[in-house]
């Protein structure tokens, strides 16, 4: 055990325990993200949104129209019969986040024909809030049109089943595929963890290396992997990838078993796709340490690569209505690969066949990485330059 492979992962791990970087990085930042997220979804859809109601009509009519707005299981009708001008400040203050304003006659001049307008108002620069708001507004004022239409039909003299296909000529019958409960945090959750697990891998990939030459250590590390650079790096790699292995756990037992998310081909695909996210993620950081020989710059680019994937993978904004260059740009963020796989396997069940190309892609990643074998031996035999 004085050399080789087995030497080089125990001086790691020696390295791993007594550094705080590591500690915090590695295994702290990974479970308080895991408890920070999951409890701040927990509730799964935002509820009770408080808006506020400008109601100058106050018929019978208009009373029932808010009375099923404030029914809705997502909208909170604060602040009712104020004026518009108490409505907007209430909302330039952030204390509601929607205004639904009935004009004065609103009523009369529906059953007359006149077509009133019913005007509501969306505070979209909260993109969730305002667009959950903006669905019940958008139904309730269906509702709204559909009740005097039938008020208005039923004065003259037509009986209720006359009037329905009319109103509402086409049923709808929707189902929602893989997340029935428009749950926020089986949607996110299960995407945000993974993309911090690939940030930290980046990172610590490009710092296991450079760290080395910062010391000017590389030397002795070479000459513990008995000047073999393949030990080298199988060593330093393969204690992140325990430690990377037992965080994807956590992630899983958290999500799939206390969570009850969505799991639908079971345990082993979904492991199987932390594993060769992990690979992948370690192969990427090993191009960035070869290709920049860098400490400072490869850990820039990787924290810039690992940030950028929150955004550009898909779970967040659907790629395919991104521009032509992005959505190639996203196939070379392994997180890509790892989300299309998570969507087809645990939410949707289809077979693993369908994304195999999604596993080699991740392994692909990996096998990049032995590319640059020669470049970070030339990187780690550096003077390290302040």
């Amino acid at each position: 055990m004085q050399s080789g492979i087995l030497a080089v992962a125990l001086r790691e791990i020696k390295r791993i325990a007594v550094s705080k970087i590591c500690i915090w990085g590695i295994i702290v930042v990974p479970m308080l993200s895991t408890v920070i997220l999951v409890y701040m979804m927990s509730a799964g859809l935002p509820q009770k949104i408080p808006i506020a109601v400008v109601d100058q009509d106050n018929t019978s009519t208009t009373r029932a129209l808010v009375r099923q707005l404030d029914a809705f299981p997502k909208t909170d009708i604060k602040f009712k019969s104020l004026s518009f001008r108490e409505a907007r400040l209430r909302m330039e203050r952030f204390e509601v986040y929607a205004i639904l304003s009935i004009p004065k006659d609103f009523t009369r001049d529906a059953v007359s024909g006149q077509q009133p307008k019913l005007v509501y108002y969306t505070n979209n620069a909260f993109f969730a809030s305002g667009n959950l708001l903006f669905q019940d507004l958008k139904t309730i004022s269906v509702l709204a049109s559909a009740s005097v239409g039938l008020k208005t039909a039923l004065a003259k003299g037509f009986s209720e089943i006359q009037v329905m296909p009319v109103l509402q000529p086409i049923t709808i019958d929707s189902h929602v595929v893989g997340n029935p409960w428009v749950n926020y945090s089986i949607c996110l959750n299960t995407s945000l963890l993974p993309s911090i697990l690939q940030l930290i891998i980046l990172i610590f990939t490009v710092s296991a290396f450079g760290s080395e030459v910062k010391s000017r250590l590389g030397s002795e590390l070479m000459r513990i992997g008995n000047n073999n650079i393949v030990s080298v790096i199988i060593g330093k790699m393969l204690p992140y990838t325990i430690l990377y292995l037992l965080v994807s756990l956590v992630f899983m037992s958290v999500l799939f078993y206390y969570g009850d998310f969505p799991l639908k081909t079971g345990f082993f695909p979904m492991f199987l796709a932390y594993l060769c996210l992990i690979l992948g993620s370690q192969g990427l950081g090993l191009v960035l340490t070869a290709v920049f020989q860098n400490y400072r710059m490869g850990l820039s680019i990787a924290s810039l690569l690992g940030m950028l994937s929150f955004s550009i993978t898909g779970f967040s904004f659907p790629v395919e209505a991104m521009h032509a260059s992005l959505q190639a740009l996203s196939y070379i963020f392994p997180m890509r690969h790892f989300f299309l796989i998570y969507v087809n396997q645990a939410l949707d069940g289809f077979p693993i066949g369908y994304v195999a190309y999604h596993f080699v892609a991740l392994l692909g990643f990996a096998l990049l990485g032995l590319l640059v074998f020669p470049r970070i031996r030339s990187f780690l035999e550096f003077d390290y330059e302040e």
